[in-house]
């Protein structure tokens, strides 16, 4: 029988520190949170020193039954949750649950899943770290008031359902906020002149115009340019001066939650919340072969840059080895904290350096791949000896009124940029003025013109929100921590505030209309500011610096008369949120109004509740089809079970149709056709019109056409990502190339 039992968070988990402590051992998994808040109230007792009403989460009855059967048997209990406030809180839940003697239970934490980790931290438990335990109650009560007091704010006053976050709605706002940045930017014309020049002994060559009366050129126009222009082809061209200097270009430190969030969203394309499924994955275990399952990379929500004297030990023996000695600096490279960051966990790196990602890639699925390997060559590069760079600059006057420049680089050594080029060091270091620097030159020597080139520019707007930059700004911010950057962004997604467009973060009509109500009204709460303070108070919770009920109590006081203040304002908030039409009501005729719904904008019946008449705002998509009942054309609609024909005189005509795709029903002896229907998870699917009689359906669109190769009466229309649309046969299976929505080829395509 097992002497102790090993409460881990994840299923994931189990096996691979099983097979590390052997048969003395039983490990479980609390598969996360065993408690929680109830979901139909509000759960914290605010005249009760904001104390929250802690329940057994639905369906976790059993698991904590067996947990408990577990621990009563075992001499000792290691609750081995993960290692942040979350895992803290897990923790003193399941030891609460556990129902032995407190003596009996440890907590161990592990930074790295390895069996040097593990058994060091089994050999040095702790006890549960109460200061952890009361910032994230602090954090969950605060969430709680915030979301289940102010999203029904939303619900009386734009519709129910609507939600608000502490945190999330802040984000929403730098998203709204940089959106009316973009809208109000004015773009401002402005011109440069480059120069195409050669010397005697020199190939030609670009320089750009820099100086004008040893001033920045202003050149607003292509009047003005133009003229500068004739007046430059006048002057004679000399080479004024070289300066040439060494640079060191230092690599980047290993990667925290932030940034490797940042990198992977750059590189590999990746949403944060796939980056921390990844990671995690990558973080609890992949089977190795006959190795077993191990863990490759540290723990993955840290906001350290720290390293174990180990690891780095480790990595420049595997730098001297694979680099070579030079690669290497005379002592290892130690990153400064940032200011604020809790450093409880090393920085993100290789649990070892003997599982190099292209040693083990036939293990590893495609993005577990690219993101270990991103982490592994982050973490080398941050320990290699730094790039040197040679830095060129060229002067050239035209006449004593003008000057231009030519500037260029040269590595000279790569140093870490041989493991590591980090795409957005490079863009901050870039220069866009960087020419092709010309060689045999010498200071006075002349040049000839070959010819100006103008260029027209404009000022470009703000750039907005991606994942990566919004997590950098939430980071420098101070919004949030290591483990909420992925569920933020996921969140307001979710809610549908934002909307992702070619990776960048648009904030929906619905997101800028909630944004503008909490910020009118709620303007302190949802703040950056007032939000970094807040996630400053938890940290000095889990310092032991604050209590809990101090930080309850200084967050509700302001946020009370907040509320007291928007409940008396609810009819005035929500009448500005209608939007006249010139419209009249069809059954009483009085205007109509826009109002918000759970599916968006719809036009209402200003003289609502005496009469409800509704009807989109959108123009309805007519098609070329009549209604049977009286002859009016038929129009597409909307509905709860997808797309659908429908009257256009609606009210006074009902009638309505399923959309037909041309097709006859393929079954034997039916005379149904092939109509457009959707599934109950949302998903269009085409079926015979006599359902339930004749139960035919595909979920590929049918095309009235019969196959050119067979007999079949029809062909489908279906899609990939490597052939684009085409036809096939679901009789011969035959492809056929689409040449436009009509016709196709009978050319076969593989």
């Amino acid at each position: 029988m097992p002497k102790s039992l090993v409460i881990v968070e994840s299923n994931a988990k189990i096996k691979t520190i099983s097979k590390f402590l052997g048969k003395d051992y039983r490990v479980m998994s609390s598969v996360g949170h065993v408690k929680d808040l109830p979901k139909q109230r509000l759960g914290v007792s605010i005249e009760d020193g904001f104390e929250p009403e802690y329940i057994t989460i639905r369906g976790k009855g059993k698991l904590l039954g067996e947990l408990r059967k577990s621990a009563s048997t075992a001499q000792r209990v290691y609750i081995a949750t993960d290692p942040d406030r979350e895992g803290e809180a897990i923790a003193h839940h399941l030891a609460e649950e556990m129902k032995v003697k407190s003596d009996k239970i440890y907590r161990v934490m592990f930074n790295e899943i390895t069996e040097k980790a593990v058994r060091h931290a089994l050999d040095n438990p702790t006890k549960i770290n109460n200061n952890k335990v009361a910032a994230q109650k602090a954090r969950r009560v605060v969430d709680r008031l915030v979301g289940y007091q102010v999203s029904p704010f939303l619900w009386r006053t734009v519709y129910r359902g609507l939600s608000a976050g502490r945190v999330q709605s802040v984000a929403l706002r730098l998203i709204c906020e940089r959106e009316d940045e973009v809208d109000k930017f004015v773009p401002v014309e402005y011109w440069s002149i480059i120069a195409n020049l050669q010397g005697k002994t020199t190939d030609p060559f670009l320089s750009k115009l820099t100086k004008i009366e040893k001033k920045k050129p202003e050149l607003p126009s292509e009047e003005i340019t133009t003229a500068a222009c004739d007046e430059i082809k006048q002057q004679d061209f000399k080479v004024a001066g070289i300066k040439k200097k060494n640079v060191s270009r230092n690599p980047a430190p290993p990667f925290t939650t932030s940034t490797l969030q940042q990198a992977a969203a750059n590189r590999l394309g990746y949403t944060s919340k796939k980056i921390m499924m990844v990671a995690q994955k990558l973080y609890e275990g992949i089977e190795l072969g006959e190795e077993g399952s191990v863990g490759l990379i540290t723990y993955m929500r840290t906001d350290s840059t720290r390293i174990s004297s180990d690891a780095l030990e480790s990595v420049r023996e595997y730098i001297a080895g694979s680099y070579g000695v030079e690669y290497l600096p005379k002592s290892a490279r130690k990153y400064k904290v940032k200011s604020g960051a809790q450093d409880a966990h090393e920085a993100i790196r290789p649990t070892s350096m003997k599982y190099a990602p292209r040693q083990i890639r036939r293990y590893l699925a495609d993005d577990q791949f690219k993101l270990y390997e991103l982490i592994w060559n982050r973490f080398l590069a941050s320990q290699m000896e730094s790039a040197k760079i040679q830095q060129t600059s060229i002067d050239i006057s035209a006449g004593e009124k003008y000057l231009f420049r030519t500037t260029g680089s040269i590595v000279v050594f790569r140093g870490f940029l041989q493991a590591y080029e980090d795409a957005m060091e490079d863009a901050k270091q870039s220069n866009d003025d960087e020419l092709r620097i010309p060689t045999k030159i010498s200071v006075g020597d002349n040049l000839s013109l070959l010819g100006l080139n103008p260029q027209k520019h404009f000022t470009k707007p703000p750039p907005r929100f991606s994942e990566s930059s919004l997590i950098k700004e939430l980071d420098a911010l101070g919004i949030g921590r290591p483990s909420t950057y992925a569920t933020i962004i996921s969140t307001i997604l979710a809610r549908k505030y934002v909307e992702r467009e070619q990776r960048q973060l648009l904030p929906t009509e619905l997101g800028r209309t909630v944004n503008k109500i909490l910020v009118q009204n709620f303007e302190t709460l949802f703040n950056a500011e007032f939000t970094a303070v807040m996630e400053a108070d938890l940290d000095k919770i889990e310092a032991g610096k604050k209590l809990f009920l101090e930080v309850a109590t200084d967050f509700y006081a302001p946020f009370k008369v907040a509320l007291e203040k928007v409940d008396s304002k609810q009819k005035e908030i929500k009448q500005a949120l209608l939007e006249d039409t010139d419209q009249q009501c069809p059954e009483c005729g009085n205007k109509l109004v826009i109002r918000w719904g759970r599916n968006g904008k719809f036009m209402a019946c200003s003289n609502y509740p005496d009469c409800k008449h509704t009807q989109p705002i959108e123009e309805p998509e007519t098609v070329d089809e009549k209604c049977d009942n009286c002859g009016r054309a038929m129009v597409v609609k909307h509905g709860r079970f997808g797309r659908f024909l429908a009257c256009s005189g609606y009210p006074d005509c009902k009638s309505t149709k399923a959309i037909s795709t041309g097709v006859g029903c393929p079954n034997d002896g039916c005379d149904g056709s092939v109509v457009e229907k959707q599934s109950r998870k949302g998903k269009v699917f085409y079926g015979c019109s006599n359902y339930p009689n004749c139960k035919f359906a595909t979920w590929n669109r049918p095309v009235d056409q019969p196959c050119p190769t067979c007999d079949a009466p029809y062909i489908e229309l279906r899609s990939n990502q490597s052939q684009g649309e085409f036809h096939y046969c679901p009789k011969c299976k035959a492809k056929m190339v689409v040449e436009d929505k009509e016709t196709c080829d009978e050319a076969a395509i593989g």
